[in-house]
């Protein structure tokens, strides 16, 4: 007699491929969702006997859903221009936490909470190696990344400051030459440090030689205390004059070095310490580099005194402008003031992909057959990089989909006939006995 669950498994299966084909359809334009595959297998087989040289003649009993395996290859990347966009290009998820658990995902389609965190659609907090003082740890343990385009960089205090001045060499004794520098203090203020140089003649070795004098506006500082502790008036047509000194140059125009009482030159940088701000800020202590390599900064030849260029390393206090997320996975905050680390995201990896089981959202959660979660920097280890303001599409090839659909029909169709057929032969079995 006909067994009718032989083609009933077949239906079965064929259905089970078809409902994975169709979530594949439906999943066509999901971000980061990977294929499902599915694969058959035969059932167990009954022996009824054997042939005359001893092989087994065996019926076999249908056939089921082998695997519905997931196929992670990556899907293309598509440029989105929106910062909070993430694509990864090779290996890895995303670890992102909700309700106190870690899942994965590769959809980077993240946006900034109202608390300034990088979040997935769900809401769930995306995970990474937060920033200290700018400065990114990947030993200190996983935590959420704070965006926040409110933040504040805090100012940075001058410490070096240089500038490349020439003197003219036609100058006449007791000509004058002013150039301002701006530098900041420890609260971000800035002040304009004003250098006055006064050719002075020849020094005791004949170089020409020029003194010099830098102060600050006399209004940005306290004012003096007389002997009964009282302010002293401040004129401000008066600046406070914070360092002083001479330089020399020799006949081909070159800042010459003092001597030290070894007879060796010194190419040391020139002190400039600021105290006293009105404003609370703390001490200004900078060096001024008046050397760079043994090679003078400050030059006399015989063209009109001007400052070719300056630089100094302080800037007062920034805000957030933008952030933009680096190929291993660094978050680069843009200020007002410079730029500075925020964090950089962690990918994780698997010993089995497979073993992964999918938690809807486009996140997948480890299990004993996926094993531990190997998490660290993206780039190394294995792990893919990552393409910011980029998105990764589905894998899902939808010619490659409709062939399935096709086959997965006609094999439902199949078993559907082979139930009619087998109906049919009980159904004359039955009429045997009339």
């Amino acid at each position: 007699m006909p067994v009718f669950s032989i083609p009933l498994s077949g239906l079965t299966a064929s259905s089970t491929a078809l409902s994975a084909i169709a979530n594949n359809l439906a999943n066509l334009n999901t971000v980061g969702y990977k294929q499902t595959r599915a694969t058959f297998r035969d059932l167990f087989y009954q022996r009824i006997g054997s042939n005359g040289a001893g092989d087994p003649i065996q019926i076999g009993a249908g056939a089921a859903v082998g695997s519905l395996s997931t196929v992670f290859t990556g899907g293309n990347v598509e440029t989105s221009g929106i910062s909070t966009d993430v694509a990864i290009t090779g290996d890895g998820f995303f670890v992102v936490e909700k309700d106190g658990m870690l899942q994965y995902t590769r959809a980077g389609n993240f946006s900034e909470s109202p608390e300034g965190f990088l979040v997935t659609e769900d809401g769930a907090q995306v995970l990474g190696y937060p920033s200290i003082n700018g400065q990114i740890s990947t030993g200190q343990g996983l935590g959420p990344i704070q965006l926040g385009k409110g933040q504040i960089n805090p100012p940075q205090a001058t410490s070096t400051l240089q500038m490349k001045t020439n003197l003219d060499a036609n100058a006449l004794a007791g000509t004058t030459f002013s150039t301002p520098l701006t530098v900041y203090d420890s609260l971000g203020a800035s002040h304009v440090v004003t250098f006055k140089f006064t050719k002075t003649g020849a020094d005791a070795l004949g170089n020409s030689a020029w003194s010099y004098e830098a102060s600050v506006p006399s209004l940005e500082m306290k004012p003096a205390l007389d002997a009964s502790g009282n302010p002293i008036p401040i004129d401000p047509k008066v600046p406070k004059a914070v360092v002083s000194g001479s330089v020399s140059f020799d006949g081909f125009g070159k800042l010459v070095p003092s001597i030290d009482i070894s007879g060796l030159p010194i190419y040391d940088d020139v002190a400039l310490n600021i105290s006293g701000f009105a404003n609370g800020a703390n001490d200004l202590n900078t060096s001024w580099k008046v050397f760079d390599n043994k090679v003078g900064l400050l030059t006399q030849v015989a063209a009109p005194s001007d400052t070719a260029s300056t630089y100094q390393d302080g800037f007062g206090a920034g805000s957030m402008l933008d952030f933009a997320i680096g190929a291993d996975g660094v978050v680069l905050g843009a200020f007002t003031n410079g730029t500075k680390m925020l964090g950089q995201l962690a990918l994780a990896t698997f010993p089995n992909v497979q073993g992964l089981t999918r938690q809807g959202h486009n996140n997948f959660a480890s299990t004993l057959a996926s094993g531990q979660a190997a998490i660290g920097e993206p780039g190394t280890g294995g792990r893919g990089t990552l393409a910011g303001g980029a998105l990764e599409l589905s894998n899902v090839d939808i010619a490659r989909e409709f062939a399935q659909l096709i086959m997965a029909q006609r094999g439902f169709q199949a078993n559907a006939r082979a139930i009619t057929t087998f109906d049919e032969i009980t159904q004359e079995t039955i009429n045997l006995k009339r």
